[in-house]
């Protein structure tokens, strides 16, 4: 499918802005539903709507990539477990910006597992976000309460699920990748929900929480990601992306009714501003840069 480098920019706004729009919807599902339960039921309907409408692509299935769907979907798994978890002791503005360290802790990942040195931008990025959690997380007491860490632990495990699909991608089918790290997510859950929970009595609103989580948040969202992504160059598809925690604080603020405050709003800046150096270094502020030095030589 061929398509414009506007609707693929389209295409990442609209994933941002639904993934933004899913911190408060979580918030108050998590309030009627175990969270087990709540994500089981996410990534269950995501792996079959993903299988019916990719079904065709299950003949390059194998072993290999069972392997590491199973491996990236309990990543996927802890990540969702530990940040949803989170949320119950958090708000969703909050909880959005301090998920959104993954981006800034992968480079530092890749140095563990991979060996691959950081950048300065990196180095940058890392000290910036430091920053921006103090201001965000920690109180007069120089403590964080426990809805905050959890979110934050969430960071760390969305930043090890997102070096390991960049491994396993380079070989295998995304798209299958993605189904079948979906599958693996949804049996993780529903073991947890089977040990750990029973089955409660779902608000009147919940299928309609679950169904937006389901198809549009997890799917729908997934799907915008990858086509937009294969028709953007990179640093402008992660400012793009990474407005997904700008959108959650302000649907947070409308939807939920959170307080942002200066100290806050200086956090979440900070935190932005990690993302986008570590992910871009700023190019395309340097190259406008270099571009209005050229013209304006004589």
């Amino acid at each position: 499918m061929h398509l414009s480098p506007r609707l693929g920019r389209a295409a990442l706004f609209t994933a941002a802005l639904i993934w933004g729009s899913s911190f408060f919807v979580m918030k108050d599902a998590v309030s009627g539903i175990p969270v087990f339960l709540l994500l089981a039921i996410r990534f269950t309907v995501g792996c079959g709507l993903m299988s019916i409408i990719f079904w065709k692509k299950w003949r390059k299935c194998s072993k290999r990539l069972l392997l590491h769907g199973a491996v990236v979907g309990v990543l996927l798994f802890a990540a969702y477990t530990a940040q949803t978890y989170g949320l119950k002791g958090t708000t969703p503005g909050k909880n959005a910006f301090l998920t959104a360290v993954y981006c800034v802790l992968v480079p530092f990942v890749n140095w563990l597992l991979l060996r691959r040195k950081p950048t300065r931008w990196n180095w940058l990025a890392a000290v910036m976000c430091l920053g921006g959690i103090g201001l965000v997380s920690l109180d007069g007491q120089l403590t964080m309460n426990q809805g905050d860490a959890l979110t934050l632990l969430g960071g760390v495990f969305y930043a090890l699920h997102l070096v390991a699909v960049s491994r396993f991608g380079e070989d295998d089918d995304p798209v299958l990748l993605t189904t079948v790290q979906f599958g693996a997510s949804a049996l993780c859950c529903w073991v947890g929900f089977g040990l750990f929970e029973t089955l409660p009595a779902f608000p009147e609103n919940a299928w309609v929480e679950l169904i937006y989580l389901a198809v549009f948040a997890t799917t729908i969202a997934l799907l915008l990601q990858n086509v937009g992504q294969s028709v953007t160059p990179a640093a402008p598809a992660a400012i793009l992306l990474s407005l997904e925690s700008v959108f959650g604080v302000l649907f947070s603020v409308v939807c939920y009714g959170e307080t942002v405050t200066l100290r806050l709003l200086t956090g979440f800046a900070l935190i932005f501003l990690a993302v986008i150096a570590s992910e871009t270094q700023f190019s395309f502020l340097r190259r406008k840069c270099a571009q209005n030095i050229k013209t304006d030589a004589p």
